[in-house]
């Protein structure tokens, strides 16, 4: 059934949430989405112990093993599916498929652990994919400056930084509009 001649129907758009382990990717795309989000999250075991560091949120008690999927509209003509992607490093190799059809990425990153930042950043520059890079204050606190943080991940001027609060609907909400922006802006350079 074709839609009425006035009738707008919205683009769907693939976005990647990534970035290190615990550092908010199930949080940002639970906080956000307009839909009881999918998650694939796993308890942490033993096993895991050493090896899985969530740095001070010690309380952390699961994490996710495939991915996160949420959805979340932007006016009448854009409605944004969102993948989160686990953070550990030995689940990386999914990435490759769940980045496929993807507009763009934001980048999670804790300043608290920023070398776990580097794998996700590295990705999406090797990839050539628009991303934007989010520093999640957690506690509502801005521990360090952008420029500080930028210096320190050797992030391009070009690369969208700012902060973001994942437990915050519109801080997430902005983030994501901040994203398509910069994608767009990409595409038609």
């Amino acid at each position: 059934m074709a839609p009425e001649p006035d009738e707008i129907v919205p683009i769907p758009v693939k976005i990647i949430v990534a970035g290190g382990f615990g550092v908010g990717k199930t949080t940002f795309v639970g906080t956000v989405s307009e839909i009881l989000p999918l998650t694939t999250e796993a308890p942490l075991t033993e096993m895991s112990r050493g090896v899985d560091d969530a740095g001070r949120r010690t309380g952390k008690t699961a994490t996710t093993v495939a991915m996160d999927f949420g959805r979340i509209t932007l006016g009448s003509d854009l409605v944004l599916y969102l993948f989160g992607t686990p953070g550990q490093a030995r689940f990386q190799f999914m990435w490759d498929d769940l980045v496929r059809g993807a507009i763009g990425a934001v980048v999670l990153i804790d300043t608290e652990r920023l070398a776990d930042s580097f794998d996700a950043v590295d990705y999406f520059e090797r990839l050539g994919m628009p991303f934007v890079v989010a520093v999640n204050t957690f506690d509502g606190i801005r521990r360090h400056r952008l420029a500080d943080v930028r210096e320190a991940l050797a992030l391009a001027d070009t690369i969208p930084l700012g902060y973001c609060d994942a437990r915050d609907r519109v801080s997430t909400r902005d983030t994501l509009i901040g994203l398509v922006q910069h994608a767009l802006l990409q595409a038609t350079a």
